[in-house]
């Protein structure tokens, strides 16, 4: 599989783009002002603890108060009970009540797990892990961890040796060994555990010496990040349009992961690199709602507050040879074309998909498989159940950062967000109502109306005969004026 990660930069906007096959997969942005907090370190001060919820609302300089839960906040080690004590007063592994681990005022430090989404503020941790080229550091744990994506034994043996033995010098703390530590040698590891180890007591002094509110470890921008994170094997090239973030890159590379080197290009082409991929075009329709499929079948991508459904349809796509299998081609289909649009989209939480019924339990299994397989390559962690008793797949994915679409998109002011007007139809009784409750409640010889063109001209052709009778019955003149400055469900009533 061929893959690329390209690099655009303009001055108040950076955006990422992973490309498989030459298809967009994945696309990360982040905006000079408004650069997201997920895995920074702050020191924090509590201003709120809630028994209720069993957490607490901490102030970190934010726009917004950040959410921290009982179940994200390190609890002292269990001290060994004495002759006397009462050993099961704290059953084990069970959470202690908020109060007990916190207070209001208390000054603690804490990294952002979740950036705020929507209303809701950043999600926190006082479970601080800092990610390196092959390595995550885990300061408060002694655990020595392998990503499952490294399958083979072998290998994931001689990792945790390796790494359990480097990290006896430098404080033994815990580590996640990352998909890319497969096959790097000692030297590559002990470099990452060095530099780790260097971050780690920065942040530990700053943590003590900051005052609240104070941020103490920023995680790289974004460019540094795709590089350290996205970069696997099968990744060809990543461009750069940029001579400047080229500079910082290679700089980078040559400190860190110096064998990587020759994958940075500088992109100097009179073309914009995101047109010469098509992923313009690609982003425009990650924006849309239905998602065409080669077969003619096509989804349909709802994002609501709760949950993102995904509804299968087989649309003009016909078949050849009878209807169990044409829904199973489209089924198949379908379940690539939803793994690469939650990617695509950045779709996160609870996400059901109606996939068109199948009757055959062995067509059902293949298209789970297919979905499941398809969601390999996600970097994000997906979790799929089994077709539930009404034909829906339910599944969730990790949710960190906003999806596309509101990192792009907001609120339709016409429609405040429900996704359809009034009809002018609608409208114009309203009009009509709302002239008799004004007649009814104040006195006045005329009236004007004010509304939107298509509203106006629905009111004085189609409904002439419906305004002549209003005026005879309310004794009044009633003049009606359109107004290209007011939406379809707008009006105002002014009395004369």
């Amino acid at each position: 599989m061929s893959e690329e990660i390209l690099v655009n930069v303009t001055p108040r906007e950076t955006r990422v783009a992973v490309v498989e096959n030459g298809m967009l997969q994945e696309l990360h942005i982040e905006r000079g002002w408004r650069r997201g907090v997920v895995g920074n370190i702050y020191k924090g001060r509590v201003q709120r603890v809630m028994p209720g919820m069993q957490a607490a609302f901490v102030e970190l300089g934010l726009e917004r108060a950040a959410f921290l839960h009982a179940n994200d906040v390190v609890r002292p080690a269990p001290v060994d009970p004495g002759p006397g004590d009462d050993a099961a007063a704290q059953p084990a592994g069970s959470t202690p009540s908020i109060v007990e681990l916190l207070r209001d005022g208390q000054e603690i430090v804490v990294q952002v797990v979740k950036d705020p989404i929507g209303t809701k503020g950043a999600r926190l941790t006082t479970q601080i892990s800092i990610p390196s080229r092959y390595l995550v550091l885990l300061p408060q744990s002694r655990t020595v961890g392998v990503s499952a994506r490294i399958e083979d034994e072998g290998e994931r043996l001689r990792l945790k040796t390796l790494v359990s033995e480097l990290s006896a010098s430098h404080g033994g703390h815990g580590y996640i060994i990352r998909t890319n530590a497969e096959g790097q040698p000692a030297e590559a590891l002990a470099e990452d555990i060095a530099y780790l180890a260097r971050v780690w007591n920065v942040v530990e002094r700053r943590g003590r010496e900051a005052g609240a509110g104070t941020i103490i470890y920023e995680d790289l921008s974004l460019p540094l990040r795709a590089v350290r994170d996205l970069i696997r094997r099968d990744v060809e090239k990543v461009r750069v349009d940029s001579r400047d973030t080229y500079d910082r890159l290679q700089a980078f590379v040559a400190k860190y992961m110096p064998v990587l080197a020759e994958k940075i290009e500088l992109y100097s082409g009179d073309r914009p690199i995101f047109d010469l991929y098509g992923v313009e075009d690609e982003i425009a329709r990650a924006l849309d709602k239905q998602v065409p499929l080669k077969s003619g079948g096509y989804l349909v991508i709802d994002q609501t507050e709760a949950m993102t459904t995904i509804d299968v349809n087989t649309g003009s796509f016909l078949g050849q040879r009878n209807l169990e299998e044409t829904v199973y081609r489209t089924n198949l289909e379908a379940a690539q074309a939803v793994a690469r649009q939650l990617r695509l989209r950045n779709l996160g939480g609870i996400i059901i998909i109606d996939f068109i019924d199948m009757s055959d339990p062995e067509h059902r299994r293949q298209v789970l498989r297919t979905l499941e397989k398809s969601l390999a390559r996600d970097h994000a962690k997906t979790t799929v159940y089994d077709f539930s008793p009404l034909g829906l797949v339910e599944m969730t994915r990790k949710r960190t950062v906003e999806s596309l679409e509101r990192q792009l998109s907001e609120t339709c002011p016409q429609c405040a967000g429900r996704g359809s007007v009034k009809t002018a139809e609608t409208v114009t009784y309203e009009v009509f109502r709302e002239i008799t409750r004004a007649v009814r409640q104040f006195d006045a010889a005329r009236l004007l109306v004010i509304a939107s063109p298509k509203v106006v001209a629905r009111i004085t052709e189609e409904e002439s005969t419906a305004v002549a009778e209003l005026e005879e019955f309310l004794g009044k003149s009633i003049r009606f004026q359109a107004d290209e400055q007011y939406l379809q469900e707008q009006f105002d009533v002014v009395l004369l």
